[in-house]
């Protein structure tokens, strides 16, 4: 049967209708938070190319902390901007080292809080890259060793589950990375810790606003050797299939708005838990539009999060995080009563 028996629209014309009929859900419960610990004290300093982003000092935590929490958000994404950096980035398995040191404090203030430890060496390494650098000589070139660096990223995530991570997060993209942090978080006692994998993470473009919060730039060469050509597709399942054989509990795709297809692929294929991952020029880019009263930011926001849950994403890590979480309380409140809150419902859906 078709038009006029069939009228979708029937389905559409009344806010309580669209909500008993909406097919996908975006709450809080889906969201998780970047965060960037800095050494020091006193430290509140806006990132520039990310607004309302901030390195934070482990003595300016709690507010920040407080605002997590009270919006109901559970987990943070911990990176930490080291003091020191050398070649081989001692710093990112050092017991005293700042992702160690910020992890301790948080899970003192909220133990319940759930910290997730980016395990990697880049923002550590004086290089700028995610692991261990020798010249090539044949090629006239440097590259990264793959066999090496795993022996520093398996010290980096067993320092990080000591310190009371609760969810390591290797985003390194060096070949075997989740079975050599699986097998040493095991050999260390940490079986208990999951392991949410950077399995399919794109050599993009879509990353240069958080290097500059990292300081975390390649400073030779870039990454196209360990990150995926933003081209391939079929190239992601075999690596998200290594990565669920080696014993990963999630599979990460970043970024995420690029690669909606990619998300979808992984849900499809695999069982595991799929997290996406709204990087820093995807906020950034929003951000300045919003800024210039381009579009509207909520509308636009909610919607492009709505999109990754379609698409297929279990979890989503997003700078939006804490924005989001107060859109969606207000959006609840004004679509069961109109009018509530002085305003009208978001038109986004």
């Amino acid at each position: 049967m078709s038009f006029p028996v069939v009228r979708n629209r029937r389905l559409r014309g009344n806010a309580a209708v669209r909500n008993l009929v909406r097919e996908t859900q975006l709450t809080v419960n889906d969201l998780i938070q970047p965060l960037f610990a800095v050494p020091g004290k006193g430290i509140k300093e806006e990132i520039a190319s990310m607004p309302g982003v901030y390195h934070l000092s482990l003595d300016q935590l709690d507010a920040e902390l407080d605002e997590l929490v009270s919006l109901g958000i559970q987990g943070i994404l911990l990176f930490g901007v080291p003091e020191h950096k050398d070649e081989a980035g001692t710093s990112a398995y050092h017991d005293h080292g700042i992702v160690q040191e910020a992890t301790r404090y948080i899970k003192k203030r909220y133990p319940r809080l759930l910290v997730i430890a980016d395990t990697c060496l880049c923002q550590f390494t004086s290089h700028g890259h995610c692991g261990v650098v020798h010249h090539n000589e044949r090629l006239g070139q440097a590259e990264v060793a793959n066999d090496e660096s795993l022996e520093l990223l398996v010290q980096t995530a067993v320092s990080q589950a000591r310190a009371g991570a609760d969810i390591i997060a290797p985003s390194n993209m060096m070949d075997g990375f989740v079975q050599a942090i699986r097998s040493g978080l095991d050999e260390a006692g940490f079986s208990h810790i999951p392991v949410m994998s950077y399995s399919v993470k794109y050599a993009s473009a879509f990353y240069g606003p958080f290097r500059d919060a990292a300081h975390s730039a390649p400073q030779f060469g870039d990454r196209r050797t360990y990150q995926m050509d933003p081209a391939n597709a079929r190239e992601a399942l075999r690596e998200a299939e290594a990565d669920v054989t080696e014993g990963a509990d999630f599979l990460m795709v970043k970024p995420a708005l690029a690669y909606l297809d990619i998300i979808r692929m992984l849900k499809d294929h695999f069982d595991l838990p799929v997290v996406a991952y709204n990087v820093s020029a995807e906020y950034s880019m929003v951000k300045a539009a919003a800024g210039n009263g381009w579009i509207d930011e909520r509308a636009v926001v909610l919607e492009m999060l709505t999109g990754m849950k379609r698409a297929g994403a279990d979890i989503i890590l997003t700078y939006f995080a804490k924005d989001a979480a107060r859109w969606l309380k207000q959006q609840t409140l004004v679509e069961a009563y109109p009018g509530s809150m002085g305003e009208e419902p978001c038109t986004a859906f």
